[in-house]
């Protein structure tokens, strides 16, 4: 298992290996940090909505492994299902949004020259958290 990243230089920490983090629409849990990269479990829950959002320094990628997920990306919607990958690009809108009655996961690819918790930039959230602090 790779370590975390110590060149990353940001009082933010970076997650923990096999840590959940709660939400206010799910959970989280980092599976593997590297060198440029990040492996999270994402669980959300029904009726989970996370912020519409953008990310300076990273890209995504999402494959989807349970359930069905509503994704906007810039200005459309579109619903997931299991298997199913979508890309999100450095600086691209976003957001996941759980509208069914079961549970959603999915393995998210963080790809960047910096991962931490504070690359992100809010534009909704449903849970009050609009200022761009650590989340």
């Amino acid at each position: 298992m790779s370590q975390t990243n110590s060149n990353q230089t940001n009082s933010n920490p970076i997650n923990q290996i096999n840590k959940i983090y709660e939400r206010p629409w799910g959970t989280y849990r980092t599976l593997d940090i590297g060198p440029n990269f990040q492996v999270k479990l994402i669980h959300i829950i029904p009726g989970g909505r996370l912020s519409l959002q953008s990310h300076i320094h990273r890209e995504e990628h999402w494959v989807i492994t349970q359930g069905y997920v509503t994704v906007t990306l810039n200005n459309t919607q579109t619903v997931y299902s299991p298997s199913q990958h979508i890309f999100i690009p450095k600086q691209a809108i976003h957001r996941l949004e759980n509208l069914s009655q079961s549970p959603v996961e999915l393995i998210e690819v963080q790809l960047g020259d910096y991962l931490g918790e504070d690359d992100i930039k809010r534009y909704e959230d449903i849970y009050g958290r609009l200022e761009n602090k650590k989340i």
